[in-house]
């Protein structure tokens, strides 16, 4: 399975580089699979798709504020970006360190309000292992000083109206870099209106990780080796999911995060097991999805994992087809654009 197989072209144009003038205001492309039938309707109007019994599970990570600005103990410039928090209690970090030079194990980086960076050795990949002292107070300094991770293809700097925009409603749990970009159209009247309808909701928590955004640097897709990220599904979602695996309706994840983290804790048989720990499942095409029976999600990068799932999901040819008819229909694309209901 070779990794062209998996490219499309996208006028620049199309790329959302700002949301929405409303969560809800985007649009929504519906692919059936059976069928192989494409539609539109307007994202607000998403209630319609459901049925009753219906279970819909959201991930409730919450983006942390992770690229931070210094200066070396020379004066240079240096920006710092967390990835993954390694040990609590504590604040050590796996983090990336751009600067003119790479740093020195045991050098330090002096931020905001006396907040310093040391760098303590190399970590696994491009990334370093830093700890950041005073760390009493440090989810609070963060808040303040910390700006946020907008994606590689928004070609603008972050400001006030990211902050809230890229993150989700029901955002509760801080530990994500990227946000889970099928959840930002959901505003709570929308919730409610799909809990109208007979619809059970539930959540987990997957922390979306730098590597969403890593390229696949592999010929043979099979040969990628996938990144991790933590999850944790409660109890309580995993009964909801297996209620539904027994014959009580549908699955419908809110996004690739909630996908992966209930296939990765699906057995052969579709029921899911509660816990938490590290997401690591690479799903492409030939995966049979045994948790989730419904998709939402938005438009992803040519030759991504991401794009991946979605088409081990729809079908390859048939999710190539939606994506060639979204283009020719203007719809925007990637983490502020446009959303599909695949079902």
């Amino acid at each position: 399975m070779l990794l062209d197989e998996f490219d499309y072209h996208l006028p620049p144009e199309l790329i959302a580089q700002e949301p929405s003038s409303r969560r809800d205001a985007s649009r929504l492309l519906t692919v059936e699979r059976v069928t192989g039938t494409v539609n539109e309707r307007p994202f607000a109007r998403i209630p319609e798709l459901f049925r009753k019994g219906d279970l819909l599970v959201l991930n409730d990570t919450r983006v942390i504020p992770a690229r931070l600005f210094g200066r070396k103990e020379s004066g240079g410039r240096v920006e710092v970006f967390l990835v993954r928090k390694k040990a609590d209690p504590g604040e050590l970090w796996d983090c990336l360190i751009r600067a003119s030079k790479p740093p020195r194990p045991g050098s330090r980086i002096v931020l905001a309000e006396n907040m310093c960076a040391r760098v303590e050795e190399r970590g696994e990949g491009e990334t370093w292992t830093v700890s950041f002292v005073p760390g009493d107070g440090f989810t609070d300094w963060l808040e303040r000083n910390g700006e946020m991770p907008l994606p590689p293809y928004i070609k603008r700097e972050g400001d006030a109206v990211d902050r809230e925009r890229y993150q989700t409603v029901f955002a509760r749990v801080s530990g994500a870099v990227a946000a889970p970009t099928a959840g930002l159209h959901m505003t709570p009247e929308l919730i409610e209106d799909i809990r109208h309808q007979g619809v059970e909701i539930a959540s987990l928590t997957l922390h979306v990780g730098l590597g969403t955004f890593m390229p696949v640097r592999v010929d043979d897709v099979r040969q990628h080796r996938m990144h991790r990220e933590y999850s944790r599904i409660p109890p309580e979602t995993a009964a909801a999911v297996n209620r539904r695996i027994r014959g009580e309706g549908r699955v419908v994840a809110l996004g690739t995060t909630v996908a992966r983290a209930l296939e990765q804790r699906a057995s052969a048989d579709g029921i899911v097991s509660p816990g938490e720990g590290d997401a690591d499942i690479f799903i492409y095409p030939g995966y049979r999805f045994k948790a989730v029976s419904a998709l939402i999600t938005n438009f992803h990068l040519p030759k991504s994992t991401l794009l991946m799932l979605v088409s081990a999901f729809a079908g390859k040819d048939l999710l190539l087809r939606a994506y060639d008819e979204a283009i020719s229909r203007g719809f925007r694309f990637y983490s502020y654009g446009d959303a599909m209901f695949i079902y």
